[in-house]
């Protein structure tokens, strides 16, 4: 296909250069894309069907009609409803696209000499993002069974799967098996292929927990054994519980050894409010841990501090503003993701002047985070669920209150959201009357 003079817009080098692959093995063109035509759904029968498992090969995958159709769309120069994540900045101000495009500047020309008219491109990826399971040790209350073997178990444990929402299919025996099969046999093959024939040039490790993975161990040994370290970016997305696994040590063992790497270190919240908020997390172990790495350090980017905004974390961003100054590191932050109105853990379950009031009042105490200011004056920008959602959004609100209550009784947590949200008295009266 013939370049443009200008660059498209909203062209992204992830089609290009990226494959991702959900713990239930869905793939999509990464992890923030909101693809219809690549959902689990459809290898999951949902459609008053047996639930058939129809999972695909990364090589039917890479050039399918709808990753053709996205590559050629955005050659064209349309704005894709797939990226909305990264057009209207659901996630953060700082998107996916720029960071795939910072990332693999240098592939551009190229893209246009390897890819035809349909979109069919005869590039592989070189970028990895492969959740291998769901494995996790956390039950954090912004995420759920997808993303986390321990919300899983609870919720069989409690019997609280909802068994009639035909996306919960992939948790029935007969499917989850299946699941596991694909994962042991192809998925191992897919990734283990891409070390083996030094394709691998970012990595990006996320869950499920990554550092409870055996894979990334065994993997990334693999990849500083056959020296392709010094040829590799290594990214994570971890709740740093663990920075060791069998005798080695993600620091000294594997990061020192790689031409560059960067560790988002999740944490929502400091103290007892960051551990009602992650369930799991010792507050304690995640600063040592967390200091551990700065130790290896070549730049402020190399160790982050994962900030997902959520409405108990609204009390914390003055404390992980500071904590961020103290351990002189970065932030990314972001608001928790909500596609529905029932997420009472969002900010934007607020009644638009409560939230407006609290960002002032953080706003005015002179954060030193860029970062955190611009997150919040961005979220000031963005409809509330009453607005988005005025039809739905008391019945909605109920059932989300309904949810953290239930969980509260499950954990018997004798902290609770209730306790959290008195330190601001409109808000606790606004959570008490739903």
């Amino acid at each position: 296909m013939k370049q443009p003079k200008n660059r498209p817009e909203t062209l992204c080098m992830a089609p290009w250069t990226h494959t991702y692959l959900s713990p239930q093995t869905e793939r999509r063109m990464c992890c923030a894309s909101r693809e219809d035509a690549q959902s689990f759904e459809q290898y999951i029968d949902t459609k008053e069907g047996s639930g058939k498992y129809q999972p695909i090969t990364l090589h039917k995958h890479w050039n399918s009609d709808h990753m053709k159709s996205v590559r050629k769309r955005m050659m064209a120069g349309e704005t894709l409803k797939e990226c909305a994540v990264c057009n209207d900045k659901l996630l953060n101000t700082d998107v996916y696209r720029s960071y795939f495009n910072r990332m693999f500047s240098d592939k551009y020309d190229s893209i246009w000499d390897t890819t035809d008219d349909t979109g069919y491109t005869t590039t592989k990826p070189v970028s990895w993002d492969y959740r291998f399971s769901n494995l996790c040790n956390f039950k954090c209350r912004t995420c759920g069974d997808m993303l986390s073997s321990a919300w899983e178990s609870e919720q069989r444990q409690h019997n609280t799967i909802n068994w009639d929402n035909p996306r919960n299919n992939w948790m029935k025996p007969s499917i989850r098996k299946q699941i596991s099969k694909f994962q042991d046999n192809q998925i191992e093959k897919e990734f283990a292929d891409a070390v083996e024939s030094h394709q691998i040039e970012e990595v990006y490790w996320v869950g499920g927990e990554p550092l409870m993975y055996d894979q990334h161990w065994r993997y990334m040994k693999r990849i500083v054994d056959l020296g392709d370290g010094k040829n590799v970016y290594a990214r994570y997305n971890t709740n740093l519980s663990r920075i060791n696994y069998r005798g080695v040590n993600l620091y000294t063992d594997i990061l020192s050894r790689l031409q560059d790497w960067q560790i988002c270190a999740s944490l929502d919240g400091t103290g007892r409010i960051g551990e009602y908020i992650r369930t799991g997390l010792n507050y304690q172990t995640w600063v040592e841990n967390f200091k551990e790495g700065l130790k290896g350090v070549t730049n402020d980017r190399q160790m982050r501090i994962d900030f997902t905004l959520t409405l108990p974390g609204m009390f914390e961003v003055k404390e992980m503003d500071k904590l961020a100054y103290n351990l002189d590191s970065e932030i990314l932050a972001k608001v928790i993701f909500s596609f529905t109105p029932d997420i009472i853990m969002s900010p934007l379950a607020l009644p638009r002047k409560l939230l407006e009031e609290w960002i002032d009042d953080i706003l005015e105490s002179k954060l030193c985070k860029p970062v955190l200011i611009d997150m919040l004056t961005q979220l000031k920008t963005r409809p509330t669920f009453e607005e988005q959602w005025p039809d739905t959004y008391q019945e909605s609100l109920a059932k989300g209150k309904r949810r953290v209550l239930q969980l509260e009784s499950i954990r018997k947590d004798e902290f609770t959201l209730a306790d959290i949200l008195k330190s601001r008295k409109e808000v606790y009266e606004w959570y008490q009357s739903i």
